[in-house]
């Protein structure tokens, strides 16, 4: 009986010590040209704070952004193609511009560090358009680990992206 207790408990010890599931084969994070991820983005501006869900589906030829409550009423669908960058808000309102800096200072008096997304939220962080970028926490130590928590500050500003999840895009 003592034995079975001991087995039980070294079992149940050894357990804690099981490794994450591997992360899935990918190429390295400077060949990624096409991803996808989901999860929360929170800004605040002085003493403003605004929280969102927040999906989104890049390609080299398009940018698909979904913003919604954390109940999932939708706020906003931002979209960047060949045509420029747009914007649709849940009243109906539109906005365009020829690209997203355009987009980002007409609507908020600023320039959004849109234009390197592609490289910054895969974790390179070298050109950031006049923002301070960092990757605050990776999916795992690997060495090809994608982000999991990216800050980017400016200013008076700061926004807080925590990705949930992460998938490829064929």
């Amino acid at each position: 009986m003592i034995r079975s207790i001991l087995i039980a408990l070294l079992a149940f010890l050894l357990s804690g010590c099981v490794a994450n599931p591997p992360l899935p084969s990918r190429p390295s994070l400077a060949a990624i040209n096409a991803f996808a991820f989901s999860g929360r983005v929170s800004v605040r501006q002085d003493e403003s704070r605004h929280h969102a869900s927040i999906d989104w589906r890049h390609t080299s030829a398009k940018d698909e952004i979904l913003l919604t409550t954390p109940l999932g009423q939708g706020l906003a669908e931002i979209t960047r193609d060949a045509d420029g960058a747009r914007l649709l808000l849940a009243d109906g309102r539109r906005f365009a511009a020829a690209d997203w800096s355009a987009l980002s200072e007409e609507i908020f008096g600023f320039r959004l560090p849109l234009k390197t997304s592609a490289r910054w939220l895969l974790g390179m962080t070298g050109d950031t358009e006049g923002w301070r970028i960092a990757v605050v926490e990776r999916e795992s130590a690997a060495p090809d680990a994608l982000p999991a928590v990216i800050e980017l500050e400016r200013d008076d500003i700061a926004v807080r992206l925590k990705i949930d999840a992460w998938s490829d895009i064929e």
